[in-house]
């Protein structure tokens, strides 16, 4: 019976002390991940996964004129982008940071209402995914680094 009371105590103690790692771990490493998940890398995940697949097509110097004088290749996009005012909309800007929803390029990307022109990109439907828009959301509101 003492072994037994034992045997159930170390169980206890092993238990008690799991829970603690695991409350601990929980408490720190949520920090970790959001910052991690909330880090958006222009030159891959915006550049390489989005505009050069679904906008430079149009968006290029390459053997014609830029649609909207707006040069997405690698190299020139960002400075074609952030704090740059949108050709079609007076007074609009193509890239707010830290303001998705006042960025234009969010506006043409989403179909806002009143946007100028066709929703981009202009060859849609299929337009750019939910992820996809969410991703240069999450990017202009880092501050739409150069990264």
């Amino acid at each position: 019976m003492g072994t037994h009371v034992v045997k159930s105590t170390l169980v206890l103690v092993f238990v008690a002390a799991a829970v603690f790692a695991t409350g601990c771990g929980s408490s720190s490493s949520p920090s970790a991940p959001s910052g991690q998940t909330n880090t958006v890398t222009f030159s891959t995940q915006i550049q390489q996964q989005i505009l050069n697949p679904a906008c430079v097509a149009c968006h290029t110097d390459e053997g014609r004129t830029p649609s909207s004088g707006l040069n997405l290749k690698t190299g020139v996009s960002i400075a074609n982008l952030v704090n740059i005012a949108s050709v079609g909309k007076a007074g609009a800007v193509r890239v707010i940071p830290g303001n998705p929803s006042g960025s234009y390029l969010i506006q043409k990307l989403e179909g806002a209402a009143d946007i100028v022109g066709l929703r981009m990109p202009r060859n849609g439907p299929p337009y750019l995914t939910t992820e996809q828009i969410a991703l240069i959301r999450q990017w202009i509101q880092n501050g739409a680094p150069n990264n």
